[in-house]
């Protein structure tokens, strides 16, 4: 049996023609992540949010003799995802990040600041960033980096933006490659 997979969007909540969502539509059993706040974002709050989101789903995955869920974190979600690895007990089986932001960026959303600073310790698990060469939020330098520490394994997805709805990646076929990838 494949691995749950646990969708974490960033900020906004990604909207129905996000890469997330239209994922969560082709397999109505990916769950996804609820914020009290998906505008304005604290970290404890998101990070709570995880927490129990987590327990859910493993508490799902042990009835079901499943394995760990998968994370699919985009944008401030990875930044999260990184905050609350080191800070956590539960079992993750991998993770797929996707364009990270780069707080340091003067584009980046003064709300995001709460996730400062950059989390430097590799990650518990496996894991994928994906980053574009055009993101307004993060250049690929940063997410190389981000990638370096984290120990992922780093994929260039060229020239997409933000990889989110405004990149017109419709099922972004690319991305549930890396996410079976992890799943397998």
């Amino acid at each position: 049996m494949t691995a749950p997979v646990l969708i974490i969007p960033g900020l906004g909540n990604s909207g129905s023609e996000h890469w997330q969502s239209r994922w969560q539509a082709l397999h109505p059993e990916f769950q996804r992540l609820q914020q009290r706040d998906w505008d304005q974002p604290r970290y404890a709050d998101w990070r709570q949010a995880l927490e129990q989101a987590l327990e859910q789903a493993l508490e799902q995955a042990v009835a079901a003799a499943a394995q760990p869920p998968v994370l699919v974190a985009h944008s401030l979600g990875c930044l999260l995802v990184a905050h609350w690895a080191r800070e956590t007990r539960q079992p993750v089986k991998a993770a797929l990040l996707v364009a990270p932001p780069d707080l340091e960026n003067p584009a980046c959303p003064q709300d995001a600041q709460g996730f400062a600073p950059l989390p430097t310790a590799p990650l518990p698990f496996p894991s994928t960033l994906v980053a574009s060469r055009d993101d307004p939020y993060g250049d690929i330098v940063f997410a190389a980096r981000c990638a370096a520490l984290w120990g992922s394994r780093f994929v260039d997805a060229g020239y997409c933006g933000h990889i989110n709805a405004d990149s017109s990646l419709g099922d972004w076929p690319r991305g549930l490659e890396l996410l079976d990838q992890l799943r397998g």
